[in-house]
């Protein structure tokens, strides 16, 4: 179809409204007038154009200069295929004829390949729909030379096949000459990946199963391919069509179908290739329902995080105040391992029916706990917290999640012990999940007297309400801290074991009484006050992010995985009896560094570390050990017939032992008595290393109240204790 240039329509309209609208004299010029407008118009567009190409020669030169010895190549090639070789030499005036003819023809590709736009792209970037410029090109090339030869020779002396010929081979020319520029996608991409680890020092990245292998898959696998220090590496895709099955996606095998997750994933974790991310590269609705909920169920069951990739053609508008205006980073990708599998059964015959306590209901921890206690139907929920905000916030999440679930709000802290037994006595609970406590190291050690009055007495506290009111069984959450602890806290959790453990043993000798069970583990990622949301915070300004020793390893867990282990471990302690007197200690895998968390955080945000974020080394702060156990020297380690759980049996005190130290170190800690509280932690703890530095705070404290003072044993250190007329452990 014949098409009209943009400058004569503009003419024969500016024309046409002239004469419709100046019938007079004066305006008889109209038509010369508006011609020459139009001339001035085609001729600043011409010019334009010739800039624009001239502009776009210079700047890719290198490639200009390829082309047009590509052009010479293909010319030379066709003739000679045409003519065969010595077919000119007898022919001295066609192949003078035919020079005369390439210079020709080369004069044309020097000034209608720019025209034709092959330099106003990035190649970098081009597609198979590029390769129409490229057609284009030759194609007026070669018309423009045909009418150059009609007009000089007549197209007697070039033959009629030279021309398609030197055609094709000009196109397959010009196309792999483009192809260049994207020959990195041809390097494996685990040679560009591996060079990148060891020029940063990181290798960890989080493997991936994509859910769709169509359009939306292939872009991003490009994507991820040409960013070597991406965070994550695909090592399997799962689609809905059984043709693609068996088929490979730029080097990612498709593994199988969305109902085949569970044997898939199998498959991967036999040869250490196990995915911690489920991604899926297009709409939930783009695949049948049903098949997708099967899946989410069995990446459920596997403990593996589900997430959707976001549309290439969604977008966020943001803030240019903030640089650093972070992505969405997901917990689970800071694990080095999958979460957890778990026994949803036995946690919602546990939970269904049941009137259960929640202590802490709105930390972090106790939120969790909350919606998952929720969520398997209970008869009431008795929500204990000692902030009013984290109440209120738990509160207004299950009116909002769970309106059908019956639950109370109270307000409490758990060192009151009237106040607690109030509760146990208005509700009667039959399960009771005690998360309450001071958990941050730093503080806890200037604090020693609020952390024995929490963690201590508190959990002594509900302890003993949870038995005199007639609980089934008792949940404490603990920590890795209290092994060989160095932190006054971690020494405070260990009392808690001890005396929920005794209570234990109690029940076990009598015959009656309720479970009193303990979940040992390490950090939660993502808990308030805990490394992820200082991290989170420090990257969000733009860094550094502070460690405080390159050295320092933890064991991670996520919230979620923290919680659903703590309820199975429960469940199964409760209804098959078993692990009495044990302390369950959650399996959670090896410790991974913090300084390799921090450079993780960083990729996952979208930077470099130690280069756009910086990562500073601090120092430790007190109470603070480079390594944390999962395990006592003096405890016990036995096999566990509890999914993802181990066992760990401490020597045990007798309760009515722990009950009279208690009640004295609560004496002690509400008179801020650090120094007996001190003592008193030393003597049930003979290995506890309590720092030098504090006991000598605690003495010079002592010493300017002016009270009398006498010298205890406290292990291998020393320490104040007062003159007091109270009987003595036995």
């Amino acid at each position: 179809m014949f098409r009209i240039s943009t400058a004569v329509k503009a003419f024969y309209g500016a024309w046409a409204f002239r004469v419709k609208n100046h019938r007079t004299i004066a305006d008889r010029p109209t038509f010369p007038t508006t011609a020459q407008d139009a001339a001035i118009t085609l001729t600043q567009i011409g010019v334009k154009k010739l800039k624009s190409a001239a502009r776009g020669a210079r700047k890719n030169a290198a490639l200009y200069a390829v082309d047009l010895a590509s052009a010479a190549v293909a010319l030379f090639v066709a003739l000679f295929l045409r003519y065969g070789p010595g077919g000119l030499s007898d022919r001295p005036d066609t192949t003078q004829i035919l020079a005369w003819s390439s210079a020709q023809y080369l004069a044309v590709c020097a000034v209608m390949f720019p025209l034709s736009g092959l330099y106003s792209r990035n190649w970098k970037y081009g597609s198979i729909s590029d390769l129409v410029i490229i057609i284009r090109a030759v194609v007026l090339t070669s018309l423009v030379l045909i009418a150059l030869l009609f007009f000089s020779t007549r197209l007697t002396d070039m033959p009629r096949t030279v021309v398609p010929l030197q055609s094709l081979l000009l196109i397959a020319f010009l196309a792999t000459s483009r192809l260049s520029f994207r020959a990195d996608e041809f390097l494996p991409a685990k040679n560009k990946r591996s060079e990148k680890a060891d020029a940063d020092g990181h290798r960890h990245r989080v493997p991936l199963l994509l859910v769709g292998a169509g359009n939306a898959a292939d872009l991003y696998l490009r994507a991820l391919f040409r960013d070597p220090a991406a965070p994550y590496v695909p090592v399997a895709c799962l689609d809905a069509s059984e043709a693609q099955v068996g088929l490979m996606l730029h080097g990612v095998p498709i593994a199988g179908r969305l109902q085949d997750l569970e044997q898939v994933v199998a498959d991967l974790r036999a040869v250490g290739k196990q995915p911690c991310h489920i991604v899926f590269t297009e709409p939930l609705s783009s695949f049948d329902e049903v098949a997708s909920g099967e899946l989410l169920q069995a990446a459920e069951r596997l403990g593996i995080a589900v997430s959707r990739l976001q549309s290439g053609t969604e977008f966020k508008q943001t803030s240019n105040e903030n640089p650093y205006e972070l992505r969405s980073i997901e917990m689970t990708d800071l694990l080095e391992r999958p979460q957890a599998a778990l026994d949803k059964d036995a946690i919602r015959s546990l939970i269904a029916g049941r009137r259960v306590l929640v202590t802490g209901a709105g930390g972090s921890i106790g939120s969790e706990l909350t919606r998952q206690i929720a969520a398997c139907g209970p008869a009431e929920i008795v929500l204990v917290d000692n902030t009013e905000f984290n109440l209120y916030s738990i509160d207004l999440c299950l009116k909002e999640e769970f309106p059908d679930v019956r639950h109370s709000n109270c307000l409490c802290s758990v060192r009151r012990s009237q106040r607690v037994n109030e509760i146990f006595e208005a509700h009667l609970p039959e399960l009771v999940f005690h998360a309450a406590a001071l958990k941050h190291v730093p503080m806890v050690q200037i604090n020693p007297c609020e952390g024995v009055l929490t963690n201590v007495i508190g959990t002594m506290n509900v302890a003993n309400a949870a038995k005199r009111f007639g609980a089934l069984a008792m949940v404490q959450v603990s920590t890795d801290k209290v092994v060989n602890s160095s932190s006054i806290m971690g020494m405070t959790k260990r009392l808690a074991e001890l005396y929920c453990q005794a209570l234990d043993l109690d029940g076990v000798t009598s015959g009656r009484g309720p479970r009193f069970m303990t979940v040992r583990f390490g950090n939660v990622l993502g808990s308030s006050g805990s490394l992820i949301p200082l991290f989170k915070h420090q990257l969000a300004k733009g860094g550094p992010l502070t460690v405080t020793d390159s050295r320092m390893t933890r064991f991670f867990m996520t919230i979620r995985e923290a919680v659903e282990l703590t309820l199975q471990a429960s469940a199964y302690g409760f209804q098959k009896q078993i692990g009495q007197g044990e302390i369950f200690v959650l399996d959670m895998g090896e410790p991974v560094k913090i300084i390799d968390i921090a450079r993780r955080m960083i990729r996952l945000a979208g930077f470099v570390p130690d280069k756009d974020i910086m990562i500073e080394i601090v120092g430790s702060r007190p109470g603070e050990k480079l390594f944390e156990e999962l395990f006592d020297p003096t405890d016990k380690r036995i096999p566990s017939a509890i999914p993802g759980v181990l066992g760990a049996v401490p020597e045990a005190v007798p309760s009515s032992v722990l009950k009279s130290a208690f009640s004295r170190m609560q004496h002690d800690a509400e008179r801020c008595d650090e120094s007996s509280v001190l003592a008193a932690i030393a003597q049930l703890l003979p290995n506890a290393e309590i720092p030098q530095d504090m006991i000598a705070a605690a003495r010079a404290a002592r010493r300017s109240t002016g009270r009398s003072a006498g010298v205890i044993a406290l292990g291998k250190k020393t320490a104040v204790r007062p003159q007091t007329t109270s009987r003595p452990r036995q």
